[in-house]
């Protein structure tokens, strides 16, 4: 949308109660200084380690066309007391003058694969009149961000929240106010911060609290915390939705069949409706992701046909689930981009996905993060999916993944290594022609860097 205008300065001041030093308009909006382009609102955020004042001049030598600022200034400006909290407020006006309806997404996995299906979903029905938020901004800079970014005109928007602690959603829902709010699942993520998976669903039911009069809740219908998560949405929601795989969900998929290329085929039954269409995404998880969405694009009123064609188009986004053949001296690999983040039920799904592929099975498998007392046990456990999928050789990486390497041994082949870069070492000396190889672990430990090697030069 570079070059139309989504804000006036005077726009801005009105929002954030802030004073202009100009007239300037904006086309964008960006704390990262170094995302920023031409027409951009650079916000300067002060944080615990950083403060976005220093990065003024380079965010106007990149083509900001002002700043939201709370320290005197000489470049064009809206002035306010605190930058981050006039990011929400113009977080919250962008949503106030915005008429059209909106989708919020959290789940312990899926949230950034099905907010994007959506969005493709969405755009098909009115193309440039969808938005949604970008990579993963889902948290509390991020949701506020991604609100302020939306164009007046949007006709569906789709937000991703996510959380780490209770009481998070609940803040964030709030400032989204959506029509219709979904959970994908309920999975041991961030169990260093929670007590039990049942404290996860409570705090991920949070996102309820937020809908709009007369708003859709979707939940889904296989998961043990169904019941706790459709009480938490009783008192919001004019109407409950359940997706799912089995008999009794609202959306459910009666029929699935794996295509040639990877994907499924699937029949789709909801009321008296069925619909059948290809989802390009490999996996039983994206089966009944694509139940979630819809769920979510019938209860937005938009065109489930296109959402249909949506699915079978979409490729995979890049940390989760993108592929791409690696060229080696006498042939390729397939590599499966899993590397943004991992939990125990999106490794256990992933490596389901790398069972179907032929060929001898790498899997390149970080530690889990911020699992606290539990993260031994849930460590260990994934010795049986990764028997299971027949990897021919693991390289594990992180001192948490010792419980694993316990759990293995005598089992299958593997390596134990302390570092990405040492990971990306091993990997060379064993990756071989018609390989399938899967890299998937916590963001933190930073795997993106060895599918970053495989993409960009040949293996010698």
């Amino acid at each position: 949308m570079r070059g139309v205008t989504l804000w006036t300065s005077g726009e801005i001041a009105d929002a954030t109660g802030g004073k202009a030093s100009a007239a300037f308009d904006v086309s964008g909006v960006t704390f990262d200084s170094r995302e920023v382009g031409p027409g951009d609102l650079f916000l300067a955020l002060k944080g615990e380690t950083t403060d976005g004042h220093r990065f003024l001049d380079q965010a106007f030598a990149q083509g900001a066309a002002g700043a939201l600022v709370s320290d005197e200034t000489a470049r064009p400006n809206v002035r306010v007391a605190d930058t981050t909290a006039a990011l929400d407020a113009l977080g919250r006006a962008s949503r106030a003058r915005m008429n059209g309806k909106v989708i919020g997404v959290t789940g312990s996995v899926g949230k950034t694969g099905t907010k994007e299906a959506l969005f493709a979903a969405f755009d098909r029905v009115d193309p440039g009149c969808a938005h949604r938020s970008v990579k993963s901004y889902n948290n509390h800079t991020g949701v506020p961000l991604s609100l302020a970014r939306m164009p007046a005109a949007t006709r569906f928007g789709v937000f991703e929240m996510g959380m780490n602690h209770a009481g998070e959603l609940a803040q964030l829902t709030r400032l989204v106010r959506p029509h219709v709010a979904m959970v994908t699942t309920i999975a041991p993520a961030h169990m260093g911060f929670f007590a039990s998976e049942a404290a996860i669903a409570d705090a991920k039911g949070e996102i309820f609290e937020g809908l709009e009069p007369g708003g859709v809740a979707i939940v889904p219908f296989d998961s043990p915390h169904r019941d706790r998560l459709i009480a938490a949405a009783e008192p919001h929601a004019s109407k409950i939705v359940t997706f799912g795989l089995n008999d009794g969900a609202d959306f459910r998929a009666v029929e699935r069949m794996r295509t040639r290329t990877g994907g499924t085929f699937v029949t789709a039954r909801f009321d008296a409706r069925e619909l059948s269409f290809t989802i390009s995404q490999p996996g039983e998880h994206w089966v009944s992701n694509a139940m979630a969405i819809l769920a979510a694009v019938d209860a937005a009123g938009g065109d489930l046909e296109l959402a249909g064609l949506a699915l079978a188009e979409m490729g995979g986004l890049a940390g989760r689930g993108a592929r791409f053949m690696a060229e080696l001296p006498d042939g390729e690999a397939l590599v499966i981009d899993e590397s943004y983040n991992a939990n125990p039920a999106s490794m256990r799904a992933t490596l389901a996905v790398l069972a179907l592929e032929p060929g001898r099975k790498i899997a390149v498998l970080g530690e889990m993060r911020e699992l606290g007392g539990h993260s031994d046990a849930f460590h260990a456990a994934l010795a049986e999916p990764i028997v299971a999928a027949d990897v021919g050789y693991a390289i594990l990486v992180g001192e948490a993944m010792g419980a694993l390497a316990n759990a293995l041994e005598g089992r299958i082949d593997f390596v134990h290594v302390p570092d990405a870069a040492t990971a990306r070492e091993r990997l060379y000396a064993v990756l071989a022609p018609g390989d399938a190889v899967l890299v998937k672990g916590s963001n933190g430990v930073r795997l993106s860097g060895v599918v970053a090697a495989l993409a960009e030069r040949a293996m010698a």
